[in-house]
This record gives C-alpha cells, sequence and structure tokens, in this order.
C-alpha cells in the first residue's frame, strides 16, 4: 500500500499484481516501483474513464506508469507497464504538478 498525491491510501492487491505481470512480464520484481510511481510521480495525468496515470522515469526515454483509481477514502492500482513512448501521456491532461 502507498498514498497518493491526494493522500488517498491506494492498494495494490496480489490478483491485481498477478495480472499486471501475467499482461507485462518485464514487470516482474517492480511492486515496490510502481508503489513509488503512485507516491512520488513525475507527473499525473488524466485517464479517459476517470482512472488517474502516474508516470516517472525510469531510465533515459523509459517511463513506469501506473494507472490507479482513487475512491472516496482508498483506491487501487489498475495496471502498470513500462513504455517509451512519452507521447501516450504527453498528449493527455496533466493535472499534477
Amino acid at each position: 500500500m502507498t498514498t497518493s498525491k491526494n493522500s488517498v491510501p491506494i492498494r495494490l492487491p496480489v490478483e491485481r499484481w498477478v495480472h499486471i505481470v501475467e499482461e507485462h512480464p518485464e514487470m516482474e520484481g517492480m511492486r515496490a516501483d510502481v508503489l513509488e510511481t503512485v507516491r512520488d510521480p513525475q507527473r499525473i495525468v488524466q485517464g479517459g474513464a476517470g482512472e488517474l496515470i502516474a508516470v516517472r522515469m525510469v531510465e533515459e526515454n523509459k517511463w513506469l506508469v501506473a494507472v490507479y483509481r482513487e475512491l472516496d477514502d482508498d483506491g487501487f492500482v489498475i495496471t502498470a507497464f513500462l513504455t517509451r513512448r512519452a507521447r501516450w501521456f504527453q498528449r493527455r491532461v496533466q493535472i499534477w504538478p
């Protein structure tokens, strides 16, 4: 568990983590990095269906993207992945900072 920039507790349930690693095997061993990205992102952009997207550079031209949802009193990670396509998140509405 971690806390978002909005001070909302965010969970990463085992079921979600298994799904993430099955869909994105390169994420194996990066669970702590996903939680760190939610807690301390370089930017947060708006998703298409109310979700938030936290982004943090992990190496030159490579970003970790963590998609999560905030509910009234907590939230959860939906998915996470690595990308080299900055345009993917740069074209979205930035909501933080």
